[in-house]
């Protein structure tokens, strides 16, 4: 008989699932993954499609799950992690963890439709909260747009920017609270710092400062 929140001593109890046992991780896992497109941010797809999962070695991708979602053709930082409470957190609205993204868009928005997408717009969902806008290129043959948000509703930068004329063509996240993708190659992943994991933590209200933890 199933028992929905039945706790298991992890040193005393064992656990099988169709006959197979099943082990606890062992610790908290934290990567951060430049994501390719033609991914799904999904642990697994019906469809059989690729997922960020065959990115990872085996071992791991058993552990952690994607914190949010990247469309499958968008592109950037992905955390990975088996930390339930950071990835709730981290995700939920009420803490304002700001996510950066660069945007390739067509045509060049003006400073009437890059006020818009600063200030707040209506969409089918209602109206965007604040976000910090920085134009790197303009051009009637497709700008450039850094774009900071403190939500993540469902394709929110594409609506956003199809709401003030300019369809997104390209789409990458830069960084996710004080995650920084940097330098990374496409498809490449690696290990949080403690000190990340930290910074994180503390962001979200988990945690002490990030300078107690190691380097």
């Amino acid at each position: 008989m199933l028992h929905p929140g039945l706790k298991i001593d992890a040193a005393r109890d064992r656990v099988r699932l169709d006959g197979r046992p099943v082990e606890p991780p062992s610790a908290e896992l934290h990567l951060m993954l430049n994501k390719p497109a033609g991914y799904l941010s999904s642990r697994r797809d019906p469809r059989g499609r690729r997922t960020v999962m065959d990115l990872l070695e085996p071992a791991q991708a058993r552990l952690v799950y994607p914190v949010g979602r990247l469309d499958r053709d968008a592109t950037g930082l992905l955390l990975l992690t088996n930390d339930g409470e950071l990835a709730h957190r981290l995700m939920h609205p009420s803490y304002h963890v700001p996510r950066a993204y660069e945007v390739e868009c067509e045509g060049q928005p003006g400073r009437t439709a890059l006020d818009r997408l600063a200030s707040g717009l209506m969409l089918d969902d209602g109206t965007t909260a604040p976000a910090r806008v920085r134009a790197h290129r303009l051009s009637p043959h497709g700008s450039r747009v850094k774009i900071t948000l403190r939500e993540g509703r469902k394709n929110q930068v594409k609506r956003m920017f199809a709401a003030v004329g300019h369809p997104v063509r390209s789409l990458r996240r830069v960084s996710l609270g004080s995650l920084h993708l940097g330098h990374m190659e496409p498809g490449t992943y690696r290990e949080l710092r403690p000190a990340e994991v930290a910074a994180l933590r503390e962001a979200v209200g988990l945690a002490g400062p990030a300078e107690d933890a190691e380097p």
